[in-house]
């Protein structure tokens, strides 16, 4: 793209059908409406995949898309985002994920790859520069993850892989995309789409140069950005301990999916997790491309029966899906997720559905002959073999691979034990026991029940109480917090009451998705050090310095915003009902240390949010006026 930088300008399309390979230009008017990472992906899908497309056939289109600033000093950008229809819940599915792929891609020439069509068998794509090939996979076809990446780089050398392990081979619905070894795109099911397209990996090799527009403004702008991330009173927490920092505190507040969520904390959970315990199994910290916190823990286990197993763990997500849903102890823990990365599984749904059996297993709904072995929380041996069973979609596992949503209408008692929002399982916070712009998050996310789309960006997990039930939740940062956070004046006011020292909870979640929306746009990380200190003035400022494109801090909110509304669109076309933005009726009618959720004050602030959103407070659709603010063309 002619006098373009930073971008590479172009995305490989590649016809898996045709057996064919083309470049597609990007225009700069694309570039500026959509970003990159995530809004790319929006436009694309919604654009690209016909209403009603099989999420496993061959008129589903997969997308990589490298965010903006990937390949910049900017700190912490390394995130790709990766979409398509979902299997699992058949509304937008899209994942983000780090380490080094997207800077790789990038480095090949290409700001991403779109995937068409099915292959006849099994085929892995080779970018080596601009040079891309499609090439026979028939030797990897059936092997794990970690096998399959062995083979790969003593083929090819040092290279960036994204692959599909047996889950996605086999097109469990919640089978994840591996990022390398020990990183995924893990949420909606996206492997099983590269499984039915019959693709097992794309491997990148790239040496090309990025080229910077304003090197000396773009180094200027990210140690501006370094220093807002380093003075974040996050910084330090997450520095040295990482996304961990949450188990303890979700734990006292009794919010966790303890045992399918029916106890809100396990009672050994702050002996068997604590902070002491935990960093006895961790050896160094592990970081991203560009990222200066490294959160992430290189993990040994020394003693007992998975003695010699080092991998990179200890998030907060898998341990708390497998250590407190499932109730596994932690070596059994960090045996689970390296099992869930061969198999190429997101641990976030694999740890629901499992705990939905178990469950059904201890309540008499699930039979051992059913099964063929007995199942219970905390039985590690139980939880590895159905986990295996599931990827190779064996006995009980055929029907457990097609997620808690249909599994539960499946089997007896499923129904009212199925975790889930909009189809996808739910992660680690129970809305019962701390209500929060987090929590509300889960509803209103476009692609179903998880966190990872929606966080104040100035949470504290300090506090629990609330005075004002539903509508709002503590702040309690003080002025210094508030006046630093980079959000529009007015919006401030109305959003954070210094007076009560409250968050509004439905106008933050707006915010919150428009500005994760942005960050997994242009990709950055939104770690909390991050998501607090940098926001759209820096980076603004970065964008222009890199790209050579003007860019306004209210331009590249409203791209993020228009992505969100173009993913709520696909939604709304798939079939996503009003209703469906609800919780399990466990959370209505069931109580966790004596507390249980108010359906209607839910609903009250679901109106709130779709208000502030611009859509209809009753059905949540975007209306025809705040299409034409997006400039929303059909």
């Amino acid at each position: 793209m002619e006098g373009l930088w930073g971008y590479a300008g172009k995305m490989l399309e590649v016809d898996l059908s045709a057996n064919k390979i083309k470049q597609r230009q990007l225009s700069p008017r694309f570039c500026q409406e959509c970003l990159g990472g995530t809004g790319f992906n929006a436009r694309i899908v919604y654009d690209e995949v016909p209403p009603g497309a099989d999420a496993l056939g061959p008129d589903n289109v997969l997308v990589f898309s490298v965010g903006t600033l990937v390949g910049s000093p900017f700190p912490t950008a390394s995130r790709t985002e990766v979409s398509a229809k979902s299997p699992i819940t058949g509304l937008f599915g899209t994942s983000n994920s780090g380490m080094f792929f997207g800077l790789g891609l990038r480095k090949c020439g290409y700001d991403g790859v779109i995937v068409k069509g099915q292959a006849p068998s099994g085929v892995y794509l080779l970018i080596e520069d601009e040079r891309a090939e499609i090439r026979d996979a028939s030797d990897l076809w059936g092997k794990d993850a970690w096998e399959s990446l062995d083979i790969l780089k003593a083929r090819h050398g040092e290279c960036q892989v994204a692959l599909i392990g047996p889950a996605g081979e086999n097109l469990v619905k919640f089978a994840s995309i591996e990022n390398g070894y020990y990183d995924a795109w893990a949420r909606t099911g996206l492997g099983a789409v590269m499984g039915s397209k019959r693709l097992k990996a794309v491997v990148i090799k790239g040496n090309q140069r990025v080229k910077i527009c304003q090197p000396d403004k773009m180094f200027e702008v990210a140690n501006k950005a370094r220093e807002l991330i380093q003075s974040s009173p996050f910084f330090v927490p997450f520095k040295s301990y990482g996304s961990m920092n949450a188990a303890i505190p979700y734990g006292n507040f009794n919010a966790l999916a303890a045992h399918n969520f029916t106890q809100g904390c396990l009672p050994d959970w702050h002996q068997e997790f604590a902070r002491s315990r935990v960093e006895g199994f961790i050896k160094r910290n592990v970081a991203c491309h560009a990222c200066i916190i490294a959160c992430a823990h290189w993990v040994e286990i020394k003693d007992g029966k998975y003695r010699g197993l080092r991998m990179k763990d200890m998030e907060v997500t898998p341990v708390v899906s497998f250590g407190s849903q499932v109730g596994l102890k932690l070596e059994a823990v960090v045996k689970a997720c390296e099992m869930g990365q061969r198999l190429g599984m997101d641990m976030v749904s694999a740890a629901g559905v499992i705990a939905m059996a178990i469950e059904l297993f201890e309540q008499g709904f699930l039979s051992r002959e059913e099964v063929g072995y007995d199942l219970a929380f905390g039985d590690d041996e139980a939880v590895l073999k159905l986990m295996h069973d599931i990827a190779y979609r064996q006995g009980i596992g055929d029907v457990l691979a097609e997620g808690t949503k249909r599994a539960g209408h499946r089997l007896r008692g499923g129904e009212e034990r199925a975790m889930h929002v909009k189809g996808l399982e739910l992660p680690m916070i129970d809305p019962r026991g701390r209500w929060s712009t987090w929590t509300l998050g889960m509803l209103t996310n476009v692609r179903g029940g998880d966190h990872l789309r929606c966080r104040n960006p100035v949470e504290n997990l300090r506090y629990n109480e609330n005075r004002f039930e539903y509508q709002k939740e503590r702040f309690g940062l003080g002025r210094k917090v508030y006046q630093e956070l980079d959000m529009p004046r007015g919006l401030k006011e109305q959003t954070i009451d210094i007076g009560d020292d409250t968050v509004d909870v439905a106008l933050m979640s707006k915010w919150a998705e428009d500005l994760i929306n942005l960050f997994n746009s242009v990709g950055v990380c939104i770690r909390p050090p991050v998501l607090h200190g940098v926001g759209p003035t820096v980076l603004a400022e970065a964008y222009t310095a890199f790209t050579g494109l003007e860019m306004t801090p209210d331009a590249l909110m409203l791209a993020a915003e228009r992505a969100w509304n173009l993913m709520k669109l696909f939604n709304l076309r798939e079939g996503e009902k009003p209703e469906d933005s609800a919780f399990p009726r466990r959370f209505y009618e069931q109580r966790v240390k004596g507390n249980a959720l108010d359906e209607e004050k839910t609903r009250e602030v679901l109106k709130k949010y779709y208000h502030a959103r611009g859509w209809d407070p009753e059905t949540g659709k975007p209306t025809e006026e705040k299409l034409r603010q997006l400039g929303i063309i059909f």
